[in-house]
């Protein structure tokens, strides 16, 4: 019988190797809605440095987010059996993340994504190897928290619904990922209508209900008739917005101290932290103060793990906070 966790994470876990380009450009169409990063074509482009961080990925992220806040986490996912894998396995040992869920595939390779990294932002080649998804015995953890899997993980979807549906008392948390959006949301309509916690930016929102509506408020409103007892949709550095199926509250941006450095893992810190902030007994307002802390600390360094703060060092944050540094209702 699995030990009773805090927080269960549900997906891939990658190395991303970091390329820090110096020669690049960035193209937008007129409304910025659509930019592209170019380089030139048969040729040797110079790069200024690069950073290999094993053992990220969405819910990777979210477990140790969840770990350095105090809770007792752990994580299913897949790797190869090779030295990155190992590296990986190693690194969420260091974290406190519990492995007894980590499947290794001897034969198989570990996921390994490239971060193109311009100015302060990046573009991420990804390939998820195809695993052999299996639900392991998890037992009865107070949250589950599922996000990117690979393309042929469908089935996998289908055998995690059954499971949760057995085990009411779980709450369920769901930042969908790359592959997850593609499915639809008809072919997962039995997560989105059992998630307590839906999380995902503007962009997102609109993929996934096929629209064009531009007010955030009206977009959680329809992503709640999916079926999210609570829809926190993010707006990048504008802020963040949630609703909980009668109240909309926004939530701006936590003052960066320095501009960002790298923004790899602002989101998943921002949604792992409020779902951990609703864990330790928050309520949704005060959850929202605390998301878009982490999501600054993240941004100041390389990757997604080493700005993630532990729960003493967040208070620290939230009490040199601005006075107008809170949720409002709208």
């Amino acid at each position: 019988m699995a030990p009773k966790y805090d927080f269960v994470a549900i997906g891939d876990t990658v190395t991303d190797a970091f390329i820090r380009l110096k020669e690049a450009s960035v193209h937008c169409n007129i409304n910025r809605e659509r930019c592209e990063i170019c380089m030139r074509f048969a040729d040797k482009i110079p790069y200024e440095d690069v950073w290999v961080v094993p053992a990220v990925g969405n819910s990777a992220n979210a477990s140790v987010a969840s770990a350095r806040l105090g809770l007792a986490s752990a994580l299913v996912t897949n790797i190869g059996g090779d030295y990155f894998g190992e590296e990986c396995f190693q690194a969420l040992k260091r974290e406190n993340i519990a492995t007894e869920f980590v499947k290794i595939n001897h034969k198989k390779k570990t996921n390994y994504h490239y971060v193109l990294w311009y100015e302060d932002d990046r573009t991420i080649l990804i390939k998820h190897e195809p695993y052999d998804y299996t639900l392991p015995e998890l037992g009865d953890p107070k949250w589950v928290y599922l996000s990117s899997l690979g393309e042929n993980s469908l089935d996998f979807h289908a055998e995690l619904e059954k499971y949760l549906n057995e085990h009411k008392d779980i709450k369920l948390a769901f930042q969908p990922g790359t592959f997850q959006m593609k499915f639809g949301k008809e072919k997962l309509a039995g997560l989105y209508k059992r998630a307590d916690l839906f999380f995902c930016n503007t962009e997102e929102a609109r993929r996934i209900l096929n629209s064009k509506e531009e007010d955030v408020k009206k977009l959680m409103e329809e992503m709640a008739k999916l079926g999210p007892k609570v829809v926190v949709i993010t707006d990048g550095p504008k802020g963040a917005y949630a609703y909980d199926g009668s109240e909309s509250w926004f939530m701006p941006a936590y003052p960066d101290p320095k501009p960002p450095f790298e923004r790899t893992g602002a989101g998943d810190a921002f949604s792992s932290t409020f779902t951990a902030a609703l864990a330790l007994g928050k309520t949704i307002p005060e959850a929202l103060t605390w998301g878009p802390i982490n999501s600054m600390s993240v941004v100041q360094y390389v990757g997604a793990r080493e700005g993630l703060l532990s729960q003493e060092k967040l208070e620290e944050y939230l009490k040199k906070a601005p006075e107008d540094y809170k949720a409002k209702k709208i």
